[in-house]
């Protein structure tokens, strides 16, 4: 992995802007189809707290494709079988989304720290000869010649040297605070979220529940993320609430939330974070690009469509984006004809997905969310959810927003030649 930095300029064939898991798969799959390419990652490692990690059977299928199946299967992880939402009457749960009867060896969402699956890519890719990470490098801004992106402008974050890197493409892979949503011709539109979410850990036992465990509090609802020796937890809470929420007392919350979780409490725990300060605050946005492109540039994952943390396939969705990239997109940059059209097309693949899972998470966010965060039980119309019930109660039905959970609305297929087999 080189990191040559300087004030001279620089070249490669295509310049990943960020190193999650958007920017590490495209990288490996473009580096197997003997693309030269080359992924900025502005931090110095990937321990990032507090991120999505759920692994989806659309990637886990992936990784199967590229060998890494045994490997990633080696990592220290939990199964989930089916997701359940408290949207029955008197928040009765309900299975909206049984994963496990999919055919199939992967009919589960596999709950792994996202830092190891990124540090599994990165040794991966590093194997390729035209792959290349750099940490510590952070993308300042776009180099424009003629209204077209030829590359980027960067800082070494550890020495502070700064240079150019120039590209044939440069793809945005660096989240919803990309330099690319900044530039006003590709039209961000944002939708409005009910909430905003609390991020903190707490000690896990052997007796607790196994998997992602969910429950309704006073004004929150919790998702607590099995890590084998500690929970990862999220409280979901209503937009803008986090100052009058701390204002009103750590005790108060803690009482919600033991009122929430009653098995923390029956070995004498007292469930919650012993201080404010182990509560950090994310402010949930839910967006997309009007346009992901323009010449030489092209937005895909969080940078071209932020997600809502609703059935938390943001990342999955990410790197659906990446697959269809580097198909529609290794031949013609190895063969130096990449233009505006190739990165239309992926566009307008993506799209939709990212628009029908948005139109989904948004109907959650009014319809199950919004009531429940203001204390009230779901309703549509005045009356409970009842075609949710039905879907629910059908086996048969279950397997539609369970295959949706599962692979969005079509499995993306790598390029065939960054297809390995296991080792």
């Amino acid at each position: 992995m080189g990191h040559e930095m300087g004030h001279e300029r620089e070249r490669t064939t295509c310049c990943v802007v960020g190193g999650g898991p958007a920017g590490m798969v495209l990288g490996l799959l473009l580096a197997r189809a003997g693309v030269e390419v080359t992924v900025l990652e502005k931090h110095g490692d990937f321990l990032r707290d507090f991120r999505g990690d759920t692994v989806h059977p659309s990637t886990l299928r992936l990784l199967d494709d590229l060998g890494l199946a045994d490997r990633f299967a080696a990592l220290p992880q939990r199964h989930v079988h089916s997701v359940q939402l408290p949207i029955g009457r008197d928040g009765e749960l309900f299975t909206v989304g049984d994963i496990g009867s999919l055919p199939g060896k992967y009919n589960y969402v596999a709950m792994v720290p996202q830092w190891d699956l990124l540090d599994l890519l990165a040794d991966e890719a590093a194997r390729e000869p035209s792959f290349r990470l750099r940490m510590n490098t952070e993308v300042t801004s776009f180099v424009t010649e003629r209204g077209r992106v030829t590359g980027v402008r960067y800082r070494d974050r550890a020495g502070g040297s700064t240079g150019e890197l120039r590209a044939t493409l440069t793809v945005a892979c660096d989240g919803r605070g990309s330099l690319a949503r900044a530039l006003p011709e590709l039209g961000l539109r944002e939708f409005p979220c009910p909430m905003d979410v609390w991020w903190f850990r707490l000690p896990r036992r052997e007796s607790d529940p196994q998997g992602l465990v969910g429950n309704a509090g006073g004004r929150f609802l919790t998702a607590m993320i099995d890590r084998g020796d500690y929970w990862q937890c999220a409280v979901l809470i209503p937009k803008g609430a986090d100052a009058q929420y701390r204002a009103e007392g750590l005790d108060r919350f803690l009482s919600s939330f033991a009122q929430a979780t009653p098995w923390m409490r029956e070995d004498g725990r007292e469930p919650g974070p012993r201080s404010w300060d182990e509560v950090k605050l994310l402010d949930v946005r839910m967006d997309r690009l009007r346009r992901w492109h323009r010449p030489g540039l092209l937005c895909i994952g969080d940078a071209a469509h932020a997600m809502s943390p609703v059935f938390g396939i943001g990342i999955n969705l990410a790197v659906e984006d990446a697959v269809a990239a580097a198909r529609h997109l290794a031949g013609p940059l190895r063969a130096g004809t990449v233009g505006l059209g190739d990165v239309r097309a992926v566009q307008r693949r993506r799209w939709p997905t990212a628009a029908a899972t948005q139109k989904l998470q948004r109907i959650a966010h009014t319809r199950v969310i919004e009531p429940l965060l203001q204390g009230r039980s779901p309703v549509a119309g005045g009356q409970p959810l009842r075609l949710a019930e039905v879907l629910t109660r059908a086996p048969w039905l279950k397997r539609a927003p369970a295959y949706f959970l599962a692979y969005g609305a079509g499995r993306e297929r790598p390029p065939a030649v960054s297809v390995r087999r296991s080792r």
